[in-house]
């Protein structure tokens, strides 16, 4: 297996002084996308150098090829346990110098081979406001259950299931009778505003961890769509 490192986002995680990123995505990709989109642009603080997709078939691999980005794309049938293939997608990252770890909408649960590396180092977006519907359909869950307002939360990655610190959020009233896929569609703007804020903040050093709490500058991403976050 893989030898663990633990990164400290000094000059050998950083290509031209930004910050080195490898977004983990299953599907889509419209996070993704949103990302690249905002490094083409300058506004990401750091160069995407990788995308990790455990599905060779997924719209987001198309993505990144179209942006010049490196895909390492894998089966995870092909290995004897999610142990063994995230000590390959460890080394590679390693040999990249990434820094920070940005899951999209990746559908495989992490073990501690790639959270303990990059704890500290790893973020997600969830479409609810968490601790509020965690895991699988969180949109439905939240219409289900009849809440008047939900979201999008960003988080630090721990060994838990949506459970890290939080270190931004955006709230959404939800329309009286909205369907799910309208909810959907908005949530997911909201993700793509959002998300590029969140590391540009992380790779400028005005998001850190204290603890439980994920502390935020007030100036965090200056100049990416600040009135998009709640934090």
């Amino acid at each position: 297996m893989a030898e663990q490192l633990r990164f400290d986002l000094g000059d050998g995680d950083r290509t031209g002084g930004q910050l080195r990123v490898a977004v983990f995505a299953s599907g889509q990709g419209s996070n993704f996308q949103a990302l690249a989109d905002a490094a083409a642009d300058g506004k990401l603080g750091g160069s995407i150098e990788l995308l990790v997709c455990d599905r060779a078939e997924a719209p987001v691999v198309g993505r990144a090829r179209r942006a010049g980005i490196d895909a390492w794309v894998f089966d995870p049938k092909a290995y004897a346990s999610r142990e063994a293939y995230e000590g390959e997608i460890l080394a590679e990252l390693q040999r990249r110098g990434v820094g920070l770890v940005v899951l999209a909408g990746y559908m495989r649960i992490l073990t501690p081979v790639l959270v303990d590396a990059y704890a500290g180092r790893m973020i997600n977006i969830h479409p609810s406001l968490l601790p509020a519907f965690p895991g699988m359909h969180a949109i439905r869950q939240a219409l289900n259950y009849g809440v008047k307002v939900t979201g999008v939360t960003i988080h630090f990655v721990d060994g838990g299931l949506d459970s890290g610190p939080i270190i931004a959020q955006r709230a959404l009233e939800i329309g009286e009778g909205e369907s799910e896929a309208s909810l959907a569609e908005r949530i997911h703007a909201a993700e793509n505003a959002l998300y590029p804020w969140a590391v540009r903040g992380f790779a400028e050093g005005r998001i850190s961890l204290d603890g439980r709490r994920a502390l935020v500058s007030a100036d965090a991403g200056a100049g990416a769509d600040d009135d998009s976050a709640d934090k």
